[in-house]
């Protein structure tokens, strides 16, 4: 969501659209990906504070659903190696002893393993063929 808009915050915010789409609706798979309610919560523009914890409040209430759509998308064939591999190495980096910063750092350390496992799951879902992202989601629903 764009910066400019009237009581917009600037600052980090969970993309609605795929890189480069500047107008329109979301892409159907895009809103199946991620199920109904989360995908209403991401395109709300209220620019109050508890609005950031009410959209991650409710990404942990249907992070069952999303685990559940990951582990599919895994598993399946028509998924090319590379976003498969993009997520193993997240999921070692975080399991693995070494870290670009170290995890005894307070709160620091254990904030680039998160970020590192959002980037990889992001990029995943991106690679991830549409129709197959749409199928699986809508068979989890």
């Amino acid at each position: 969501l764009p910066a400019e808009r009237p009581g917009r915050r600037a600052g980090p915010v969970l993309p609605t659209r795929p890189a480069g789409r500047t107008e329109g609706p979301l892409p159907p798979w895009r809103g199946a990906a991620v199920s109904a309610s989360v995908a209403a919560v991401m395109a709300r523009d209220t620019g109050f504070a508890w609005s950031a914890r009410s959209r991650a409040v409710d990404v942990l209430f249907h992070l069952p659903s999303l685990i559940r759509l990951y582990w599919r998308l895994f598993r399946d064939p028509r998924v090319s190696i590379w976003p498969k591999t993009l997520l193993v190495g997240a999921l070692a980096y975080v399991a693995l002893p070494f870290d670009l910063i170290p995890d005894f750092i307070p709160f620091v350390g254990e904030i680039d393993d998160l970020v590192i496992v959002i980037v990889a799951a992001r990029w995943f879902m991106h690679w991830c063929p549409p129709e197959v992202v749409r199928e699986h989601a809508q068979a989890i629903a």
